[in-house]
């Protein structure tokens, strides 16, 4: 069985782009959460967010595809081009066009289809555009990437709400052990600033509000926490097997040494109280990675900043590690906002840098710690420890589970002695 390597990261957030920015936002507290832009179109549907600049679509693509690209598609090509560049592959030399294939999660062109709708109901038929479909196709984020690398391997998209970017990499990882694929390049795309999704979320009371200072709006497990803050952004990782990368020089981050998916089977929106859920996918990918409860000495919450996900996620972690030392535990989106599929791709990055640097990002914001949420907080100063697995947990809607467990490369090179800015 081939073992799954990162070779590669793209990392397109509201706290930067890169690896070297995003990581050195997530340990020294640099937040991407803000009011929103001037003239924002979700200026007076939301308080604040986590928002990403203009990016015009030109800078990717020309003539009328630049014109009708969804958001999600642009942030996606432009993440596909840092996670293959840093992977150091070159289509068609270094790898078979034929045995990489691309998965990318997300709910889809939702920004285009509002805009639609809300053409024709100003001007009737004729203003439906004949780029609609092309625009609002959950799949169209993997296959432009496809089409534009001339990727023609397996080629899919993952819709399971807040946890597809994470099961986008479980399923990376299946087509690398089976030895079906040689790459994968996997991860999420959203682009949620919109009005009408973003009122779905605030009309819920699902989003934080009443904040003087936006960065202290996210604040997983803190008791003031009063709900999360939608972000965008997108996050591509380059999977391949060990075997492949190590012949032809690449240096690996982290391997992805197993995963769980499973399904709460409970309730459309709210998790399972009792953890038991979330809880049995954490064992899963223990099973899968053949370590111990023992051996994982961090996770990487979901960690919302809702009042009931977080209490449900410490009573899972709790349950999955019951009889072993408490894994230290930190959210990092007390400062990058829940960019929704996105969020899991970021924070497997992040989990999988942890591993490489032997540094915890902490959880900023959190002053006051929930009592119902008992676990080994790292609270806003990075940790220095050497980790021998570490554990990334991420959630959707629909009681959709997954957790990804991360261990050092197999690859001959290790990319761990590169340096972090300030440390």
């Amino acid at each position: 069985m081939s073992a799954a390597t990162i070779t590669g990261m793209g990392l397109l957030t509201p706290v930067g782009r890169g690896v070297e920015d995003v990581f050195d936002a997530l340990l020294h507290g640099r937040s991407g959460i803000s009011r929103p832009p001037e003239g924002h179109p979700v200026a007076g549907s939301v308080e604040l967010g986590g928002f990403l600049p203009p990016i015009d679509a030109g800078t990717i693509a020309g003539g009328p595809d630049g014109k009708v690209m969804d958001r999600t598609v642009i942030l996606a090509q432009l993440t596909a081009e840092d996670a293959l560049a840093d992977a150091g592959l070159v289509i068609g030399e270094n790898v078979d066009p034929d045995r990489i294939g691309v998965i990318i999660g997300g709910v889809g062109g939702m920004a285009t289809l509002e805009q639609q709708v809300l053409s024709r109901a100003e001007r009737g038929r004729a203003a439906v555009s004949p780029y609609l479909l092309t625009g609002i196709l959950p799949n169209m984020p993997a296959a432009r990437i496809a089409i534009r690398f001339g990727l023609r391997g397996y080629s899919s998209s993952v819709g399971t709400a807040c946890a597809s970017g994470a099961q986008a990499i479980a399923d990376a990882v299946r087509l690398i052990r089976t030895g079906e694929l040689d790459v994968v390049i996997c991860g999420a795309s959203e682009a949620p600033l919109f009005p009408t999704f973003a009122e779905t979320f605030a009309n819920a009371r699902a989003l934080a509000r009443s904040w003087d200072d936006p960065t202290e709006a996210s604040r997983p497990f803190d008791l003031r926490r009063n709900g999360f803050v939608l972000s965008e952004g997108a996050a591509l990782l380059v999977l391949e097997s060990a075997e492949h990368a190590s012949a032809r020089g690449a240096r690996g981050y982290a391997d992805v040494a197993g995963y769980g998916v499973n399904a709460d089977a409970h309730h459309p929106t709210a998790p399972r109280p009792d953890g038991t859920g979330a809880a049995a996918c954490m064992r899963q990918a223990f099973a899968s990675g053949n370590v111990s409860p023992a051996q994982v000495g961090y996770v990487n919450a979901h960690g919302t900043s809702t009042k009931l996900g977080d209490v449900a996620e410490s009573v899972a972690i709790g349950l999955a590690f019951q009889g072993a030392v408490a894994p230290a535990v930190s959210s990092t989106k007390a400062l990058t906002g829940h960019m929704l599929g996105t969020s899991g791709v970021v924070e497997a990055a992040a989990t999988a840098l942890a591993v490489a640097k032997g540094l915890l990002p902490p959880t900023y914001n959190l002053d006051d710690p929930d009592p119902a949420c008992p676990l080994d907080h790292v609270r806003k100063v990075p940790r220095e420890v050497r980790l021998e697995y570490a554990l990334s947990n991420s959630f959707g809607f629909g009681g959709q589970n997954v957790s990804l467990l991360f261990g050092p490369p197999s690859t001959s090179a290790r990319r761990g002695e590169d340096s972090v800015k300030g440390l």
